[in-house]
């Protein structure tokens, strides 16, 4: 059987409407001397951010959900690994319910205890030896490319990109490219 994991925001669930993709990865990631670190918010800012992670301004993205679905009733494992951290953890697992990825994914694993992502990512990739994971970070799946070798790793990213990418890690522009 074959073991797939998947991110949530920006696989299944789209950032805020009129918030550019690139404001949220400037506000929450950033580098310190070449190393990848993501920013817990301080607390009025966990404050903004519980309120937009309500299913309004958090909408599904139909066709990757359908997709998941259609995994589904086939013979894959399938597993939810994001990396939101503690304070989320309320307004998540509502959203789940609500749109019924709780009754899909065969296990679901979530960082509310706040590690950094890209190390608690690698754990759980690394504790799942899964065959395929899907994940919209690419300095995020670089960091886990050196540690999980038999796990392919694709980079959704709805456009094409110029960056240069391991080996190990494939750019698809939409969810059912993994299974191209």
């Amino acid at each position: 059987m074959i073991r797939i994991g998947f991110d949530l925001d920006k696989i299944f669930i789209d950032y805020p409407p009129l918030v550019p993709d690139g404001l949220i990865d400037h506000l929450y990631k950033k580098k310190a001397n070449g190393t990848l670190l993501y920013r817990i918010p301080s607390r009025p800012e966990q404050f903004i951010r519980q309120l937009s992670h309500t299913p309004y301004f958090r909408p599904p993205i139909i066709p990757n959900i359908k997709f998941l679905k259609s995994l589904s009733k086939q013979k894959y494992e399938l597993f939810l690994i994001s990396s939101r951290f503690g304070f989320l953890q309320k307004q998540t697992l509502s959203l789940m319910k609500h749109l019924e990825l709780d009754q899909i994914f065969d296990a679901m694993y979530f960082n509310f205890n706040n590690l950094q992502p890209h190390i608690f990512k690698d754990q759980v990739l690394k504790e799942l030896q899964l065959d395929i994971y899907v994940d919209d970070d690419i300095h995020l799946l670089k960091y886990v490319a050196k540690g999980n070798k038999k796990t392919k790793l694709f980079w959704l990213h709805p456009s094409l990109s110029t960056t240069h990418l391991p080996e190990t890690i494939t750019q698809i522009v939409q969810l059912s490219d993994i299974l191209a």
